[in-house]
């Protein structure tokens, strides 16, 4: 069995790579816990200086591994050429924070002395998605590894240069020997490595669908796990809105990474006031996006990482407008080559639509209109995932109350949802569970501990 790494403008498959039999993974497995020790004895100081080795790995050779995402995955070269730089940052924030985000904290109790300590659990396996295929593993594994931790990366099957450019860069920066590796596995050997006891916990970036196996399995086995999942982000523009300004930013929140993105902005909940204007202003800007060669710095529209993908896309589109949504733009595969999909507006998007109940991984914008603003909060909450949302208004004060009432791990006010290495990332319902990035995220891996100390 092989892996293939196909380009998704051409459809030509660019390399195969052998899936690794069981005692393969045996001996990565073995090495990566072996290794483990002797990596959380070292001092923070001495990890830092690594992962700031890997900052400058990534900022070196950052136009090779941006061309190798946008030969792998699809992505426009100048968001894969952002991605790395974004890595770069991840590293260097955890290599200045890690240490203070896990000093001890003395606290006063019935004892001489009492403190929470945070200690490593041993290695932790990180299943990734192929849609930012460098970041994704850099905000979960860079953590995990300033905590003491040692990993293994399962990535998805249609990037494994990336998965294998990964480990790579580890190697460069001077990582010790199987601190962290990446596996050459399918989704059908992962139950058995989840499962394996050199495992201590997982992360997973993927489908609902994915996080609910791999909680299960986890849960089995009594292992720690965190789960970025899903999303169907609301974007609610209000009456009062600077409707040309956030026109362009929703072009971006919904169309970066040719949507294929859990944190796009998926549903565009607008006051009936400024529905139509709005509307107008968001086709003639989506309607400028220029078809053309992912590497090309003028290019807007890229393929979509695989041609199946992009066929589920088109069905849910097919399937809102059987229902009653009306296509404002767009809405049809693109040539006969390569993974592209016109970049697609629906207007009239209500419950039961597939454009709003369901998550569009792609370039489709759904149109929600609302009669005013506790509508627009109602409708933002009627769904099952609670990934982010946005708000939009010249009322900063009125935006924060907004805000405050989506259910979800992030909400943002006049700004497109993103994650920083700063502050918490994750989601609440079919979004999963725990979460990344800040002094929260490198806390998920460690063991919160208690240390009692009474004199005789």
């Amino acid at each position: 069995m092989f892996m293939r790494s196909i380009n998704p403008a051409t459809g030509k498959i660019l390399r195969s790579f052998p899936i690794w039999r069981a005692d393969e993974v045996n001996t990565a497995l073995s090495r990566v816990a072996s290794a483990q020790p002797d990596w959380a004895a070292l001092s923070f100081a001495q990890r830092a200086q690594l992962m700031r080795n890997l900052a400058q790995i990534f900022r070196q050779r950052s136009e090779d591994y941006a061309n190798l995402i946008t030969d792998e995955m699809g992505k426009l070269l100048k968001e894969a050429r952002a991605e790395i730089e974004k890595c770069a940052i991840g590293c260097e924030h955890y290599a200045a924070y890690a240490q203070s985000y896990l000093s001890d904290e003395v606290i006063a109790s019935d004892a001489s002395r009492s403190l929470v300590v945070y200690q490593p659990l041993g290695t932790v396996l990180c299943i990734m998605p192929w849609n930012f295929p460098f970041w994704q593993l850099i905000r979960a594994a860079a953590p995990a590894m300033m905590a003491g931790n040692t990993v293994v990366l399962k990535h998805a099957s249609n990037v494994p240069r990336c998965a294998l450019a990964l480990e790579d860069a580890f190697r460069q920066a001077g990582f010790p020997a199987n601190t962290f590796r990446t596996l050459m596995i399918s989704a059908d050997q992962t139950e058995a490595v989840i499962a394996d006891k050199r495992i201590a916990a997982v992360t997973l970036t993927g489908s609902s669908t994915a996080g609910r196996k791999v909680a299960a399995i986890a849960g089995q086995h009594l292992k720690k796990c965190v789960l970025e999942l899903g999303g169907s982000d609301p974007f609610i523009v209000l009456d009062d809105a600077d409707i040309e300004l956030t026109a362009k930013q929703a072009l971006f929140a919904r169309f970066q990474n040719m949507g294929q993105s859990c944190i796009a902005a998926k549903r565009f909940i607008l006051v009936n006031s400024i529905a139509d204007s709005f509307v107008e202003c968001f086709k003639a800007l989506v309607s400028e996006l220029c078809y053309g060669d992912p590497k090309s710095d003028s290019t807007g529209i890229a393929p979509m990482a695989r041609a199946d993908l992009r066929n589920e896309l088109h069905v849910q589109v097919e399937r809102s407008v059987a229902l009653g949504a009306e296509l404002v733009i767009g809405g049809a595969i693109m040539g006969t080559q390569g993974a592209y999909y016109v970049p697609t507006i629906l207007d009239h998007v209500q419950p039961g639509m597939p454009a709003f109940d369901e998550e569009l991984f792609g370039p489709v914008a759904a149109i929600v209109r609302v009669n005013n603003a506790e509508e627009a909060i109602e409708l933002a909450n009627c769904t099952q995932f609670g990934l982010g949302g946005s708000v939009w208004t010249r009322d900063v004060v009125r935006g924060e109350v907004l805000a405050r009432q989506i259910h979800a791990g992030c909400t943002f006010v006049n700004g497109i949802v993103k994650s920083d290495p700063r502050l918490p990332f994750g989601g609440i319902k079919d979004s999963g569970y725990g979460r990344e990035l800040s002094y929260h995220g490198i806390r998920e891996f460690v063991n919160v501990k208690t240390v009692w100390v009474k004199r005789a």
